[in-house]
């Protein structure tokens, strides 16, 4: 499991870098127009709203269970989910969480 967490982080760190390296040399970083295509229209806002829920709720959990299973070092975690976001944190976790239960 720890070789398909890995590998999970490593593609959720990949693919949306890719959209936002495309976005960022197509624009530049345009922070206005990113914002607003990001909450382009009710769709576009529903998957923003998720993801920042989705992103919170796991920075509470991550926290929790660092603390639980004396992982130390949160602030990887916390790190990895502002840059990239929880597609490539999530998986960092499983797979560093995997080698201490």
């Amino acid at each position: 499991m720890k070789r398909i967490y890995l590998f999970a982080a490593v593609i959720g760190l990949l693919l949306p870098y890719y959209f936002f390296i495309s976005f960022l040399l197509e624009n530049g970083l345009d922070l206005q127009l990113m914002l607003s295509q990001l909450f382009a229209n009710k769709m576009a806002t529903f998957f923003v709203v998720d993801l920042l829920i989705t992103a919170l709720v796991f920075l509470i959990f991550s926290y929790q269970e660092t603390q639980c299973y004396k992982m130390g070092r949160w602030w990887v975690y916390l790190l990895a989910t502002l840059l990239v976001g929880p597609s490539f944190s999530f998986p960092l976790f499983l797979c560093i969480r995997y080698d201490k239960i």
